[in-house]
């Protein structure tokens, strides 16, 4: 009997997501409409009371607080990455390699531990106020830990790759002929990264975009590392309600948010690159 190895390999892949994806977000959807126990986490009593409870308007400003990071974050990774992926995309394929691997030795490490050595650096005795105070820069260390700085510093660090890597991926297919052709055409630096760089290059900015963005909202360690707790952000709430407050349904349907953002926002990229295929066709 002969095997078909491609239908095989497609059925491992889909049963493994079936297993380990599909089924716990079914669960986590069926918890989310039942009804809050302090006891047993849940009753088995249908009840929409977890999404009522997420009308709150605290909730609604840990919400807009959360996109609020998320968009800082993803902005700044974004005005870093893209020249950083273009320029990478540009050099020669052996120095190219050696950037790639020097940009995924962070992802060697947890990113738990990379986010304690950031609070190495921002710390009051850091290595940052260190260097200051020995260069005769400041007269008294700087407050950087438990600031909106500090955990905007935090997420680029661990997100920015998640933003390079998508934006090379899209680059380096990049035809430069149709460059050097705008300027010997006289187009000048601006009209041809507005007519030609960058759609081209938006398929990438729109998927870096959305692997910055949606994990930002959920990296509640981040925000309690380096911000202190003083400021929740979703990602803390879903963990205080799943291990503290013992409130699984309301922790439940905070995660169903967020997945339906996630949807929503793979949907609109699905939108735009049908109709910028279509424009260009």
């Amino acid at each position: 009997m002969r095997i078909n190895y491609r239908n095989t390999t497609i059925s491992l892949v889909v049963g493994w997501m079936a297993v380990f994806s599909g089924i716990p977000l079914l669960l986590l959807l069926g918890v989310s409409f039942l009804q809050p126990d302090q006891q047993q986490y849940f009753l088995f009593n249908f009840s929409l009371s977890a999404y009522k409870d997420l009308l709150d308007p605290g909730y609604f400003q840990v919400f807009l607080r959360s996109v609020y990071f998320a968009a800082a974050t993803t902005l700044i990774c974004l005005v870093i990455g893209y020249p950083f992926a273009w320029f990478t995309s540009r050099i020669t394929k052996k120095y190219r390699i050696v950037v790639l691997v020097l940009l995924m030795i962070p992802f060697w490490t947890n990113s738990l531990i990379r986010t304690y050595a950031v609070r190495l650096l921002l710390g009051t005795k850091g290595v940052i106020n260190s260097a200051l105070l020995a260069a005769g820069l400041i007269d008294a260390p700087i407050r950087m830990m438990y600031t909106d700085f500090a955990v905007v510093l935090g997420l680029v660090y661990l997100m920015l790759p998640f933003m390079i890597l998508p934006l090379y991926a899209n680059m380096e297919k990049f035809d430069h002929r149709l460059v050097e052709a705008a300027r010997d055409l006289g187009s000048t630096a601006l009209t041809t990264f507005r007519k030609i760089i960058f759609p081209l290059t938006l398929p990438g900015i729109l998927s870096g975009c959305i692997m910055v963005f949606v994990p930002a909202m959920g990296l509640f360690y981040v925000a309690f590392l380096l911000g202190g707790a003083k400021k929740n952000l979703i990602g803390n709430l879903i963990q205080q309600k799943f291990l503290i407050s013992q409130n699984w349904p309301l922790g439940s349907a905070m995660s169903v948010v967020l997945i339906v953002m996630m949807i929503f926002m793979l949907g609109c990229y699905g939108l735009i690159l049908k109709r910028f295929s279509t424009g260009r066709g």
